[in-house]
């Protein structure tokens, strides 16, 4: 399996079309992003270069390719106003696996490694994360690398009928 992870430094219009497919994948966005509401979950949304360019202001996006093929981003922002524990030098990571037939061969374990790695060498040593309680294969992976879980908010995200609590946790190096 050949993984290349890539900063990305320059968006283009293919990687946006991408970006915008698996934001509005029904499944993917339920599992990636809080919806507030049903509508909130079905409303589409569709991201610019200029959107992407600002995100990197204030995020480190990376980009994940499998034999060459745009398969999964991840990201992480210093110090958001949306940690759990409010502790400075902390990195909030992201990762998204965008292509279903990816998940599960064990890319994200990589991925997360290699992020890790680069929250390290800008010299943090703590991260946080958000995962949705029903995201089962996540908190696997997330417990597998040694995340261990600092509180819940009850009630943070819509998902097949009913609203659902976000699992917050941190792994300190």
């Amino acid at each position: 399996m050949n993984i290349e992870i890539i900063p990305l430094t320059e968006p283009t219009s293919m990687l946006v079309n991408t970006l915008n497919r698996w934001g509005n994948d029904m499944n993917l966005k339920s599992l990636s992003q809080p919806n507030p509401s049903r509508a909130e979950l079905e409303r589409e949304s569709i991201l610019t270069i200029e959107d992407i360019c600002h995100r990197l202001k204030y995020q480190h996006v990376y980009l994940i390719y499998l034999e060459n093929r745009l398969i999964g981003e991840m990201s992480y922002t210093v110090d958001p106003e949306h940690l759990f524990h409010k502790k400075s030098e902390t990195a909030w990571i992201s990762i998204l696996i965008g292509e279903p037939e990816c998940r599960g061969k064990g890319i994200g374990v990589m991925a997360l490694e290699y992020l890790e790695e680069q929250v390290r060498k800008h010299g943090l040593e703590r991260i946080e994360l958000g995962v949705f309680v029903f995201n089962e294969p996540a908190l696997k992976l997330y417990k597998k690398l040694g995340y261990q879980e600092i509180g819940r908010i009850e009630n943070f995200t819509y998902y097949e009928g009913d609203m659902w609590a976000d699992i917050r946790m941190e792994k300190c190096f």
